[in-house]
């Protein structure tokens, strides 16, 4: 079984890694895949949530940089989720 890492779906869009974890979901969910793909179907999921995560918080923090006004001075913390 060959280790997955970070830098293996670090140049993947936001909306590709997350359709390629959906896919992963969707297999295992359906449990007809053999155990040591299993895992490292799992494993790959892993790395791919955990970009996810990190694009994700990119994304807000540049969201908050936005939400500063034309002299730098804070208008408010626009949240990612207004609800």
């Amino acid at each position: 079984m060959t280790e997955v890492s970070l830098s293996d779906v670090s140049t993947l869009t936001f909306e590709k890694a997350l359709a390629e974890l959906e896919a992963i979901v969707g297999k295992l969910e359906r449990g007809d895949v053999p155990l040591e793909e299993s895992i490292a179907m799992y494993s790959r999921g892993e790395v791919l949530r955990t970009h996810c995560e990190t694009l994700l918080k990119q994304a807000e923090m540049r969201i908050e940089k936005i939400a500063l006004g034309a002299d730098g001075s804070p208008k408010g913390v626009v949240p990612l989720d207004p609800q």
